[in-house]
């Protein structure tokens, strides 16, 4: 998906739903786009995301931080850091569930877009 802020867009720069998958589209697709301001992904079919808020701290991870990835069950993907510099978000591989906004941040399934950076953490 593009994405306009954090919000989702189509390859042409028209809303986009995360519970609607005819708005969706490829990545070649959005990568040839040039609509909004950046591309995120939506989330299901195997693929989740922990997005954690405010875990860094001058580019480290904070003690919370460490212990809510020391408790990540499922396989991890990928790893990047969010739009605002001072988060995580943590792909995982497993299956669609309920989603849950925690204190931290939250831990999602499906139904779910993601502004994505392309900004790996190590």
């Amino acid at each position: 998906m593009r994405a306009d802020g954090k919000r989702p867009i189509t390859e042409a720069g028209c809303a986009a739903s995360s519970i609607n998958e005819r708005t969706w589209s490829t990545y070649a697709a959005v990568s040839a786009s040039k609509a909004g301001d950046g591309m995120g992904v939506m989330l299901g079919g195997g693929l989740g995301c922990y997005d954690l808020d405010g875990c860094l701290v001058d580019g480290q991870l904070t003690d919370e931080a460490r212990r809510i990835i020391a408790a990540i069950t499922a396989p991890i993907l990928y790893t990047e850091i969010s739009v605002s510099g001072r988060g995580l978000h943590i792909f995982t591989a497993e299956p669609e569930g309920p989603g849950a906004e925690l204190e931290w941040g939250g831990h999602y399934t499906r139904s779910r877009f993601i502004r994505t950076t392309g900004n790996t953490w190590r």
